[in-house]
């Protein structure tokens, strides 16, 4: 007679509850904790835009002479809808031979002041390196040594240097310039670094960016396993 297989310890009606709980959490509190942070900051952009419109045309006014007096419902998401609506307005206007001109008038007046000119042009050049379409930003992730030999450092790698900085580096070897994001990615360290010292990852911007915000506890997982836990799921 042969020996059958152990057979699994069945859990316990209180384990399949903890285990059904830790899955539904898994799959919930992603979720949830995105709609909280979408319609947090859709308020907090309708705090801003709303009080630049005029009474008149405040969403509660209209929906009082539409439907009455007595009727009211949350309009969250006007002042998002506005503030779309009027950038890409500006956005054309911007693109034609008059807006180009008033542009320029705009800047050349805003140039004037000091205080205001160095603030509008360091915002504009970082706005224009983000946005741009012509030249990506971040488009590789690295590793690098900081703050000192033997230690690693997760960066993403901009551009090479330019300008002046570029003429006073010490050296002629190449170099290119890597941000270093600190937890909880709040502020941030660039390192101009010698190419030769830069390791390469496959690891995307976005996972770059995760990792160091959760304190290097949600590591970029490869295809595979993410098919599997997929497959899990189903």
């Amino acid at each position: 007679m042969t020996d059958l297989p152990p057979q699994p310890p069945k859990r316990s009606v209180l384990g399949a509850l903890r285990s059904s709980f830790l899955t539904g959490l898994v799959v919930v509190l992603p979720v949830g904790l995105t709609i909280y942070v979408v319609w947090g900051v859709i308020g907090y952009i309708d705090g801003w835009i709303l009080p630049l419109i005029p009474y008149r045309f405040q969403p509660e006014v209209l929906i009082h002479q539409w439907f009455g007096p007595d009727v009211t419902f949350p309009v969250r998401g006007v002042g998002v809808l506005v503030f779309l609506v009027f950038t890409a307005v500006i956005g054309a206007l911007a693109r034609g031979l008059i807006g180009r001109s008033v542009m320029r008038r705009a800047e050349s007046m805003v140039d004037r002041v000091p205080l205001v000119r160095s603030v509008y042009s360091g915002l504009k050049q970082i706005t224009e390196t983000f946005f741009a379409k012509s030249e990506k930003s971040f488009e590789h992730t690295c590793l690098v040594e900081f703050p000192r030999a033997g230690y690693w450092a997760v960066g993403m790698v901009a551009t090479t240097p330019k300008g002046e900085i570029a003429d006073k580096l010490p050296g002629d070897e190449p170099r290119v310039a890597v941000f270093l994001g600190l937890t909880p990615m709040t502020s941030g360290i660039l390192l101009f670094v010698p190419t030769r010292e830069v390791i390469l990852l496959d690891m995307k911007t976005d996972e770059a960016v995760k990792l160091i915000v959760s304190a290097g506890l949600v590591y970029p997982q490869p295809k595979d396993v993410v098919e599997e836990a997929l497959a899990a799921l189903t």
